[in-house]
């Protein structure tokens, strides 16, 4: 039995090799962690540009590039056609024995008293050890909002794999071999469970190496395999009708996005609502996924959450299994 069942499996991966769109789904989470990495902040890191001559104190550059991202130009034309650019930024230009601060005039004003405050500290010799300040963080380790994009990444690489098992099914039909397993020694269970694998492994990598690209390597693995592997049945469970009922290619994965919906309504439930209308989300697994992947990769999990909202999934997701195999056996009839 296990011999046929991954006999399905590796067809459907030599298969997937040839075919673009089945390629593409299994490299997109990959490639969508590596633009989260490049383009969030960090926890501690500012939202405040500054513009300083290159010609400028090279001690004054050290102090500024402590607490700011900062760009250098060689002439003040170049720094004030930067300042005058969409985006915020304070240029710092020498003026006898102080220093002007140039805006567009446009900006918040924590740009413009930023770059007072900073450039003041800096004149009167002010360091990070003379300080008595303290960084709160509110229970937060990570930054707020790469985890919760690391999270829709996961969400959406779940999704993938149902695309993944629909386009699978929707080949098997145009070859002809949907109808063919019903005499073939594999049965329909071991033909349904190495579909399952081939999807789920697929997504279960992609999440993994995401993980690790984003920089949540030290992050309970355990508990990220267990919502990941239970999210995923629902998922599935939609890529096989799907499959089953679509024609081709396109129809099979237009039809899985439609899963989006469940899920982007999840997440913005999560999200938006007040604690006290939490509930309201609490039919859908895919939000009990969200809050456990949130619990983790902010590092404040604890079993009981995860262990309640891994139940809350699996149930959830057995109830709409129950409910659609018998399309799924009727469509491998």
């Amino acid at each position: 039995m296990l011999k046929k069942i991954f006999r399905v499996l590796q067809k459907d991966f030599k298969s997937s090799r040839r075919d673009f769109m089945a390629l593409y789904i299994m490299v997109a989470p990959i490639l969508i962690a590596v633009a989260i990495t490049l383009f969030t902040p960090g926890l501690n890191d500012t939202t405040v540009n500054l513009a300083m001559l290159e010609s400028d104190d090279a001690g004054h550059i050290d102090y500024m590039e402590q607490f700011a991202k900062v760009e250098l130009f060689d002439s003040v034309e170049d720094m004030e056609a930067r300042v005058e650019k969409r985006d915020d930024i304070a240029a710092l230009v020498p003026n006898g024995d102080g220093y002007e601060i140039v805006i567009q005039g446009n900006e918040p004003e924590v740009v413009e008293g930023f770059a007072v405050v900073l450039n003041s500290l800096y004149e009167l010799d002010a360091t990070n050890e003379e300080t008595t300040a303290t960084l709160m963080s509110f229970g937060h380790t990570v930054p707020p909002l790469k985890t919760m994009l690391v999270n829709m990444l996961i969400s959406m690489t779940i999704m993938l794999a149902g695309m993944l098992i629909a386009i699978s099914i929707v080949e098997e039909k145009t070859d002809n071999t949907i109808n063919a397993i019903n005499v073939t020694p594999v049965s329909q269970t071991g033909f349904v469970i190495g579909k399952s694998l081939f999807g789920g492994l697929t997504a279960l990598v992609g999440i993994i190496i995401g993980l690790f690209i984003t920089g949540y390597g030290d992050i309970n693995w355990f508990m990220v395999i267990m919502v990941g592997i239970s999210s995923m049945i629902l998922s599935l469970v939609v890529g096989f009708i799907q499959g089953l009922s679509s024609e081709d290619f396109m129809e099979a994965a237009s039809n899985v996005k439609m899963i989006m919906l469940p899920i982007a309504g999840s997440i913005a439930g999560y999200e938006l609502l007040a604690d006290n209308w939490q509930w309201t989300m609490y039919w859908s697994p895919f939000y009990w996924a969200y809050k456990a992947n949130m619990a983790i990769l902010s590092k404040t999990a604890d079993w009981p959450t995860v262990l309640l909202c891994t139940g809350m999934v699996i149930a959830l997701s057995l109830v709409v299994y129950l409910l659609a195999l018998p399309k799924i056996r009727k469509g491998l009839s």
